[in-house]
């Protein structure tokens, strides 16, 4: 089980990677609408993983996983988005996030991805 932080500008989408996440028995601590609350609440909710999407007002995705990760080298970011620009994905990795996963977004693209996070963690391996 891991506790989950969902960023994304999507109303909708928020409550899909939900249902998604608690239907696989994962705990969503916390949903974000942009980065800055993102940020603003991570130390509080400690998410084992966030989920990040890269096209939100205000602060963006890459930013956002840049000054997470700043904060917490350990921050396990899953990119949820439906950009699939080569240099975007390369931006995201290159900072810290874990995996990209390009939208739409089910339990088959997402929960082996959360599951292998939480393996290398248990196991010591970022």
């Amino acid at each position: 089980m891991a506790r989950v932080l969902v960023v994304d500008d999507s109303m909708m989408m928020r409550k899909t990677l939900r249902k998604v996440l608690e239907k696989a028995g994962h705990v969503v601590v916390g949903e974000a609408a942009n980065g800055e609350e993102a940020i603003a609440h991570y130390p509080e909710w400690v998410p084992d993983i966030v989920t990040m999407d890269i096209t939100m007002p205000g602060l963006g995705g890459i930013e956002t996983i840049k000054r997470l990760v700043q904060s917490d080298p350990a921050a396990n970011i899953i990119v949820v988005s439906s950009s699939g620009q080569k240099h975007v994905i390369m931006d995201a990795l290159q900072l810290g996030a874990r995996n990209y996963i390009i939208k739409p977004i089910n339990e088959g693209n997402l929960l082996p991805v959360i599951d292998l996070i939480l393996d290398n963690k248990q196991a010591g391996i970022k």
